[in-house]
């Protein structure tokens, strides 16, 4: 006899594995065949929606305040005793499907993910998955609870970012300083995390059969579509492309700044002394804003913003106690998206917000995909969706439509925004070859006075321009604070990706934005039914890693700049 779920998502929450475990008993001895498979996939479908969506709502509640003993607990008794229990029993249905050989149609790509997770599974590893979200979470509260004392009161290292925006170089030095003090405290905690991330992760792929790390975690994130070398292949090429560019764009700034040098503390102040921008004095104006440039952009999209502040899906003041960062969740069951961020009133927080709406809409997109399966995309694509919108968007930014700034303000804002794009590449490229030098040389990493040394020789070497010199150790240790690095390895090459095929979006804009909204809109929709390329081309894009194409993305971001520079000199 068919079970049924409850209405409301709040009682699932709170049931133990034993009353979930009958749901994925049923599905396992229910006979299934072309005719009835569609009913057999929507109701596995409908029971992992509730599972997503009380791992999400879960961590979500730890994100919100790190100090919330009782939901950490609730986060961790899921860790515990629900997610091994669910994924066992979900690697059987996998099973069961792929051994009867039906094929449903829209279903190819969500299968061949299936088959790479029972390729890798191992009912071992399951405690220790369980045990990397609890190690993510140390993180995130080593992390939270750093602040310090500014101007006499309590401040989150997060906050910190608008006294860097400061015309005074001694403050923002002051700023800057006492930041580097705090985090480089809490070092030796995030060394000793560290040391028991690697162990866990050498255990991962040894468990499942595998001789590296890296192999094993390429088929866990199912990158189907390009291999470790395309990636190092990337990396190269924004050494030869990219990074000239940035170096550029460093001597410019210290030009402008007329210093002898650019120091750490002097990358985020106004190039020519202007007081940083002050797009919002508190996050209902943000709210406000962000929903006429959405509705700009194409109307559904301001109408899924404003269902999001009508429906409390937005969690975005920074306060101390929550942690640091920002992402877009699903709400699986509702097929809706929940937004985390820390806007300290700052413009980096209406990119961000612009970032994880495309995320966001991308959740709303995939809204009507029969199977939850169906709705995964690869994250190389997905930040495509946050950061195509952030360009797309960024037209909109000024007050005579909605948004929140002078002309002048706005291609300000824009100037910013693409040169830090064009920045962000030879970070990416750091991040990337940093993990792949981890990983491809565990013992060595296993000591994080060599991680210290090899990211150091990295950043010197694909990030040019600013002198560190007196702060080496806070340079070396830049590891420490890319919590990519420690809870998501190999997850950052995708944003590198992702900028390649953003920026193609937005020239398409640039040439008909009607066009090139409808693309978007379209691959969106189309979730994870196709594959990495077909996604790319859908929303009129190449996915390519070679230099001559990215010469040719770059050329986009820096046309633009020098248009918004030339509009900015007339004003």
């Amino acid at each position: 006899m068919k079970r049924s779920l409850p209405d409301n998502i709040q009682e699932f929450i709170d049931w133990p594995w034993e009353k979930i475990e009958p749901f994925y008993e049923e599905l396992q001895e229910r006979q299934i065949s072309t005719d009835n498979i569609a009913i057999w996939l929507s109701d596995w479908s409908q029971l992992l929606e509730y599972v997503y969506e009380t791992f999400n709502r879960l961590y979500l509640n730890t994100s919100i305040d790190t100090n919330d003993e009782a939901a950490e607990q609730r986060y961790k008794y899921f860790l515990d005793e629900i997610l091994p229990n669910s994924e066992e029993s979900a690697q059987r249905l996998k099973q069961k499907l792929i051994k009867s050989g039906i094929e449903v149609l829209g279903f190819e790509i969500p299968l061949r993910r299936m088959q790479s997770e029972v390729e890798i599974f191992q009912e071992k590893n399951l405690p220790l998955l369980s045990e990397e979200y609890k190690l993510s979470s140390e993180y995130d509260r080593i992390f939270g609870a750093q602040t310090i004392n500014w101007d006499g009161r309590e401040t989150t290292i997060e906050q910190l970012k608008r006294i860097y925006q400061q015309t005074d170089r001694s403050v923002r030095e002051k700023a800057w300083r006492a930041a580097a003090e705090r985090q480089l405290e809490d070092r030796q905690a995030v060394n000793n995390l560290w040391i028991r991330f690697l162990s866990l992760r050498k255990d991962l792929f040894e468990n499942a059969g595998f001789n590296d790390y890296v192999t094993y975690r390429w088929k866990q994130m199912k990158r189907f579509d390009y291999t470790p070398e395309d990636a190092k292949a990337f990396d190269q090429a924004i050494e030869e492309v990219v990074v000239p560019i940035a170096s550029q764009i460093y001597q410019k700034r210290q030009q402008s700044l007329g210093f002898d040098s650019l120091r750490p503390w002097d990358l985020l102040v106004d190039p020519l002394s202007r007081p940083p921008l002050k797009p919002f004095e508190n996050v209902g104006e943000l709210e406000r804003r962000s929903s006429r440039i959405f509705h700009n952009v194409h109307p559904e999209f301001g109408d899924y913003f404003d269902l999001m502040r009508n429906d409390n899906l937005l969690d975005m003041e920074n306060r101390i106690g929550k942690a640091p960062g920002a992402y877009c969740t699903d709400l699986t069951s509702l097929r809706q998206p929940f937004i985390f961020m820390n806007a300290v009133g700052i413009h980096e927080d209406v990119q961000t917000l612009l970032h994880e709406a495309g995320h966001a809409f991308h959740v709303f997109a995939t809204a009507e995909l029969p199977y939850i399966q169906q709705t995964f995309t690869d994250m190389e694509f997905a930040e495509v969706a946050s950061m195509a919108m952030e360009l797309l968007a960024s037209p909109y930014l000024t007050v005579d439509v909605g948004g929140f700034y002078t002309p002048e303000q706005a291609a300000r804002a824009r100037i910013e925004h693409l040169e830090a794009s064009i920045l962000f590449w030879p970070y990416m490229a750091v991040v990337d070859l940093f993990q792949h030098w981890v990983y491809e040389n565990p013992l060595l990493a296993r000591d994080p006075s060599n991680c210290d040394r090899e990211w150091g020789e990295l950043w010197d070497r694909y990030m040019p321009g600013v002198d560190w010199s007196g702060f080496e150790e806070v340079k070396d240790t830049g590891w420490q604070r890319k919590l990519h690095i420690h809870q998501m390895p190999f997850y950052y090459i995708e944003y590198g990706l992702a900028l390649m095929g953003a920026l193609q979006v937005f020239g398409r804009s640039l040439q008909d934005q009607a066009a090139a909204v409808e693309g978007y809109r379209v691959a969106l929709s189309l979730g994870g039914t196709v594959s990495l390329p077909d996604l790319f081309t859908a929303a009129g894009a190449e996915f390519a890693f070679d230099a001559h194409t990215l010469g040719r993305v770059c050329k986009i971001a820096v046309n633009t700049i020098n248009e918004l520079e030339s509009l900015n000199t007339r004003q």
